[in-house]
């Protein structure tokens, strides 16, 4: 019994001690009505219930009457004390109330108690002093210390003192490099224990004053070492399935219903009555990089959805936004959205967190919950706070976090009743670092063997003090990389005998390719591949683009892993926070095509006045934002307005670009060559003709920005645009070492399907450029610089095919997107390029060609 259920024993008439979650409750339910002054402010931020329930406890401990106190803040938590005790049941009565009830009835304590024996206590809250004390008049009353130290208050009392004498070890003491080093340690440790026989998983704890920091290290490395540890304290809720299906809720109240977070949360509510009929693929049915934000963006992409395209042909969209109705309304609908979604376990632990603080702090208040875990204490060791094992010691201990300022820990002001009101002293007779002092003793002075450990460094790699409690213990140094006399798990005693780790194929692979980096010939780990391999075979006879062709020019250990091994960038599912350049250039070229292609359904674009041009990109940039809201990721309104607007002046300036006409011309924008149209238009050649490139058996595709095309087809105007911003050499420029191929390719492609008579002119265009510049830069000898192209790409994918795809001059490039898959060491392609170039032969004459 704890010494508040001995209290409501005596006291007679079914009372009881307040509980922690009625505490809680209560506090939560009368904070709103109860005004306290200048805490006034802080009544509704996340924590003010578990800091109100903390300090109306440490009151109720000190035996502080706040009903006599002429402090405004004292007087503000005293109506709130008032408040809460209304709103507890009759039977719970504070400390102080069970203590003057249970003084009256002392006559009864002979016949409801007996005799008394206090076990497991280094002090004892002043509340409970005076009864103890007064029951030891009229029953024999015990104190058993063990090795403990005995409160003076207690000496020279009618109680009798049982002590032990302490087990006079001197602990180990060990110098660990991190946090995460101290944990590896303990379970090196407690492998040691278990496999000499020294112990029973029951005989061991690990503790520390504050184990929270320690608690991911520890439960990693207990999977890790497949030892099931018991979490005293308990674990994290939200590491808990019950847990991730509350946070899963959370995010999308807090953050909104965004597509990727609303089937995060469907897939977690399998079992719910609302989404039972939901098939597991719906989500085909919705666009992959829409982000879907809002209500009525879920509504237009359902609208646009046959039946015929749902799982079975049954269009199940009601379920999916009946449930958004409810997800709509954020953090306001957070009790509603849990009662009717949540499962059992999830909805109790999303009651306490909005307990604990309002729902717009659900991600925080979430990430405070514990629950225990599934292990039993009494067959298994324990990781547990000092002052837990301090109650109830074992024979064989790890302390951890013997750090200054970690153990002990500092003194801290309450948080709602600071020094300067009630001293600290006063209001905790037993400080937290004193009590960190006794629990430390006491768990020494109990253990068969102790072992204690402090971290040189923090996990950001600053330098920790040592605690004073370490004195003058003999310290042992451990090196991070040192071979233990015994592993904790699997990888550890793989990494403590190099010679069996060296046979492993992880490590042989390993090891050779770092040697292979830091040689200076070309080898298999530098993209030396089997020549003709069938996966480089296929690349090249799919049609290829100018993208395509351009990393096979000037990377090709990039154009391998891209296009042979598949491997691409994680597309961003989000709405973004800015439009980058890629972005905005497709917008431009996307809103371009809407506008040419209606004013070449209104008499033509050549014909088309000024006023009529501004309003079909007036027109075009409304359509395709609303297509872009709709289909995928948009950043911030203000950011995307900014965006629209600087898309419609770039327009703008493309299509009023002065152009000589073409005799009776017809203009297309976004058109394709070497793959089909799906969009119905009439276009003046088939789009589906293949298109290769001369002696090197590539085929090409792509879109064309702008053709212009006479109406005897004998004249032709490739126009590619450019969004960004116009390098100042472009009057020179033919192919940019291979960076600058559409104009080429384009201007081939269209001589290739109308014919060898048509006459081909092809530029680039700088809208931005349009003021005062020069921004039109035609290709003056386009069959000059395809064949220089074509000899290059004939050498590329002979490389290719030899086997050489080995790092070119745009890997060491700062927007390189596979930079991760090349080794970290920063001298590596200045070691490697140029025995590389050396290889690559007459390839690389094309990044030198104008």
């Amino acid at each position: 019994m704890s010494m508040g259920q001995v209290a409501a024993r005596v006291a007679g008439g079914f009372l009881r001690p307040i509980d922690t979650d009625a505490l809680r409750e209560a506090v939560r339910d009368a904070l709103p009505t109860v005004t306290l002054g200048e805490l006034e402010p802080i009544k509704g931020l996340p924590g003010m219930v578990r800091a109100a329930v903390g300090t109306l406890d440490k009151i109720w401990r000190a035996d502080i009457d706040l009903s006599t106190s002429e402090h405004p803040r004292l007087q503000a938590l005293a109506a709130l004390e008032a408040q809460v005790l209304e709103r507890l049941p009759p039977s719970m009565k504070k400390p102080r109330s069970l203590v003057d009830l249970a003084l009256n009835r002392l006559i009864h304590a002979p016949a409801v108690l007996g005799p008394v024996e206090i076990h497991s206590h280094s002090e004892m809250p002043v509340c409970w002093r005076r009864l103890l004390l007064a029951l030891a008049n009229r029953v024999p009353v015990v104190w058993v210390a063990g090795p403990r130290s005995v409160p003076d208050w207690v000496i020279g009392k009618n109680i009798e003192i049982q002590q032990s004498l302490p087990s006079g070890i001197a602990p180990d003491v060990y110098s660990c490099a991190t946090p995460q080093h101290e944990v590896l340690e303990a379970f090196r440790w407690m492998r040691s224990l278990l496999a000499d026989g020294k112990a029973k998983p029951e005989d061991i704890a690990i503790a520390a004053a504050s184990p929270a920091d320690y608690d991911d290290y520890v439960s990693a490395l207990s999977h890790e070492a497949n030892i099931p540890v018991h979490f005293v304290q308990g674990i994290q809720a939200v590491a808990t399935p019950a847990g991730q299906t509350a946070a899963a809720l959370a995010d999308v109240l807090v953050n909104g219903i965004s597509q990727a977070r609303v089937q995060r949360l469907l897939r977690r509510l399998d079992g719910n009555e609302c989404i039972a009929a939901l098939p597991r693929d719906w989500t085909r049915v919705l666009p992959a990089d829409a982000p879907l934000s809002t209500l009525e963006r879920w509504k237009q992409v359902f609208s646009s959805v046959e039946s015929t395209a749902w799982p079975g042909g049954v269009d199940r969209s009601k379920i999916v936004l009946d449930v958004l109705q409810i997800l709509e309304k954020g953090s306001a609908g957070a009790q509603e959205a849990g009662e009717k979604l949540l499962p059992k376990l999830p909805l109790k632990l999303w009651q306490l967190a909005l307990e604990d603080g309002p729902a717009t702090a659900l991600p925080v208040t979430l990430t405070r919950l514990r629950i225990a875990d599934d292990l039993e204490p009494a067959s298994h060791p324990i990781w547990t706070p000092a002052i837990s094992l301090a109650a109830s010691p074992r024979p064989f201990v790890r302390l951890l976090a013997l750090n200054a300022g970690r153990w002990p820990r500092r003194i801290s002001e309450d948080r709602l009743v600071p020094d300067h009101i009630i001293p600290i002293e006063d209001l905790d007779p037993l400080p937290v670092s004193d009590a960190d002092r006794s629990d430390f003793a006491t768990i020494v002075a109990s253990a068969t063997q102790a072992s204690i450990s402090f971290s040189r460094r923090d996990v950001e790699g600053r330098l920790l003090g040592r605690s004073p409690l370490v004195g003058e213990f003999k310290e042992t140094y451990l090196s991070y990389g040192r071979i233990p006399e015994h592993a904790a798990s699997e990888p550890d005693r793989l990494t403590a005998r190099p010679t069996e780790f060296r046979a492993t194929p992880s490590a042989r692979s390993g090891l050779a390719a770092w040697r292979d980096w830091y040689r200076r010939q070309i080898n298999a780990h530098d993209g030396l591949v089997r020549p003709k391999h069938p996966q480089l075979y296929k690349v090249f006879q799919q049609p290829m683009s100018a993208t395509s062709l351009r990393m096979l020019l000037r990377d090709p250990i990039r154009f391998v892993w891209r296009y042979a091994l598949g491997w691409r960038q994680p597309e961003e599912t989000d709405e973004p926070f800015s439009v980058d350049p890629l972005t905005f250039g497709v917008l431009v070229h996307e809103t371009l095509q809407l506008a040419v292609g209606t004013l070449e359904s209104n008499g033509g674009f050549a014909k088309a006045k000024s006023d009529d041009v501004t309003k079909a990109i007036e027109e075009a940039v409304l359509a395709t934002a609303a297509q872009w809201e709709t289909e995928q990721p948009v950043p911030p309104p203000i950011i995307w307005r900014n965006a629209l607007e600087a898309t419609r002046k770039v327009a703008t300036a493309a299509l009023t670009y002065r152009l000589d006409r073409l005799p009776k011309q017809k203009s297309w924008t976004e058109i394709p060559f070497g793959m089909a149209d799906g969009r119905g238009r009439s276009l003046p050649w088939d789009p589906s003709v293949s298109v290769g490139i001369p002696g090197t058996g590539i085929i090409i595709q792509g879109q064309i920005d702008r053709l212009d095309l006479s109406g005897d087809n004998r004249q032709a105007r490739v126009i590619d645009y450019k969004t960004g911003r116009l390098s100042r050499d472009m009057a020179d420029v033919v192919l940019k070492g291979g960076t600058e191929l559409q104009r080429c390719l384009y201007a081939f492609a269209v001589r290739t399907l109308l014919g060898p008579n048509v006459k081909v002119e092809a530029a680039l265009l700088y809208p931005k450029a349009t003021d005062g510049h020069q921004a039109l830069f035609p290709l003056d000898d386009i069959q000059g610089a395809l064949d220089t192209l074509a000899a290059a790409i004939s050498c590329g994918r002979d490389n290719i095919e030899k086997g050489l795809a080995l790092p070119g001059i745009d890997a060491g490039d700062g927007f390189n997107d596979y930079a991760f898959a090349l080794p970290a060491n920063p001298s590596y392609l200045t070691r490697k390029r140029p025995v590389a170039d050396k290889r690559l032969g007459d390839a690389i004459k094309i990044w030198e060609a104008p």
